[in-house]
């Protein structure tokens, strides 16, 4: 492969948002309705519609749990937002988020084959939220939480999975945790180092690291041998400016890392350790050269802002990090999201799960990393891509299995049945996808 120059590396870097530029005016949105049904003639919606569907609202009457025999329900996620922390952008609002949402229900569908929809709410208050969620439980089985502000996210995701009887899941917490663990857990094994070992600078101390080191600990990594660092420096003891209500979550990291005590900022954080787990700001430059050099020998470096990384991946190379990850499908080793959710929430809709667990979300990540192992890991390949097919079944399996065993699946099936179901739902919506493409019903666009 012909190794680019910087500039071409950076054109390569633009392009993508210069076709979103031509191409979301020219579909004017991403999803829309479309029925699942036959409609032979006109006499069919005597069944979909009145007088037929008064016999299927009079069942559900009898017997609630019905409602997922007779709707959609049982594949249907709510994405909801209120637009306050969107990509790398930050407080855009729920209109200027409402692109990225729909961007999501396309994976979910395309990905998972999960019918999902965007909800943007025209409020910032958490428990307004939290209402709004509330009031959507009777239309969605699932609800995925997106571009939530912290530390308003971490109040409405722990109040939703406690009271709601459905499945609530903050992709920016528990689907980054996801994904960054199984891209770690094969970045350890190519550099032939231990979980137990490695020590771990986290730059940024939002929902989504904070949701990382959590499922890191549980799935085996020693919460004393990381290092976190947020706007006002290195987490410890000492940090009494977070002894706040407001700030539980970064305390609780103060009180259970860094060993060493070490104070001062990213450079002091990043100093020695094997692995760099960055999601801060957007960059370049917000992650330094010359402190990637004095990292350990080997070192690992996740730098997944969005849209820019922290530090360009050829940056961070030159100075000698070994493997390097970004969040962006347009470089090697994405550590993102998309290889994630679909797979999550199809093997949590398969078996109607109450909830999605930390050990769900580890089930997710080890089976994605074995994914990877299967095909042959090296140093620019840790972790699936987006179009490795097989991925999603075997992820969505993995999670449903973790759900019957813990108790918390309504729907107990082996775990061959298991793979079918979700093989056979996200063939269906490829070959769809596929189908409307080569028939016109959607037009191709032009670049």
């Amino acid at each position: 492969m012909k190794k680019l120059t910087v500039e071409e590396l950076l054109a390569k870097a633009k392009k993508p948002g210069e076709d979103a530029m031509k191409l979301h005016p020219f579909y004017k949105g991403k999803v829309e309705v479309v029925p699942k049904c036959r409609i032979r003639d006109f006499d069919d919606f005597a069944i979909w519609y009145t007088p037929g569907v008064a016999e299927p609202c009079r069942d559900i009457k009898k017997h609630p749990e019905k409602v997922f025999e007779h709707t959609n329900k049982g594949n249907l996620v709510a994405i909801v937002s209120d637009g306050t922390r969107v990509l790398g952008l930050g407080d855009i609002g729920p209109e200027a988020g409402l692109p990225v949402m729909e961007g999501k229900a396309i994976l979910f569908k395309y990905l998972g084959g999960v019918d999902a929809f965007p909800i943007c709410l025209d409020t910032k208050d958490p428990d307004e939220i939290i209402q709004a969620c509330k009031w959507l439980v009777p239309t969605f089985g699932g609800i995925n939480l997106e571009d939530i502000a912290k530390p308003k996210c971490f109040y409405i995701l722990d109040t939703l999975r406690k009271e709601l009887p459905i499945p609530v899941w903050h992709d920016d917490q528990q689907g980054t945790a996801a994904i960054t663990l199984a891209g770690l857990i094969n970045a350890v094994k190519i550099v032939d180092k231990g979980k137990k070992e490695v020590k771990i600078a986290m730059i940024g101390a939002g929902a989504a690291n904070i949701a990382i080191s959590r499922v890191m600990i549980v799935a085996g990594f020693p919460p004393e041998n990381i290092i976190m660092v947020d706007t006002k420096g290195i987490l410890h003891k000492g940090r009494n400016d977070l002894r706040t209500p407001g700030n539980k979550e970064k305390w609780h990291m103060c009180e259970i890392s860094n060993k060493e005590g070490r104070t001062g900022g990213i450079p002091e954080a990043m100093k020695d350790t094997d692995v760099c787990i960055a999601l801060s700001k957007s960059g370049p430059g917000v992650i330094k050269k010359e402190w990637v050099a004095g990292m350990a020998k080997d070192a690992i470096v996740f730098t997944c802002a969005n849209p820019v990384p922290e530090i360009w991946p050829w940056e961070a190379k030159e100075v000698g990090a070994r493997i390097v990850a970004t969040g962006r499908s347009d470089f090697y080793n994405q550590v993102n999201n998309s290889i994630g959710f679909p797979g999550i929430f199809r093997g949590t809709l398969d078996v109607m799960a109450k909830t999605i667990t930390d050990e769900m979300c580890i089930a997710a990540a080890e089976e994605l990393a074995k994914c990877a192992e299967d095909k042959g890991l090296s140093d620019d390949y840790i972790i699936p891509r987006m179009d490795e097919q097989e991925v999603f079944p075997r992820e969505a399996t993995a999670v449903g299995m973790k759900a019957i065993e813990q108790g918390v699946a309504r729907v107990t099936m082996t775990r061959d049945e298991l793979f079918k179901k979700a093989s056979k739902t996200i063939k269906r919506a490829r070959d769809e996808m596929k189908a409307r493409m080569e028939q016109g019903f959607i037009l191709m666009g032009e670049e």
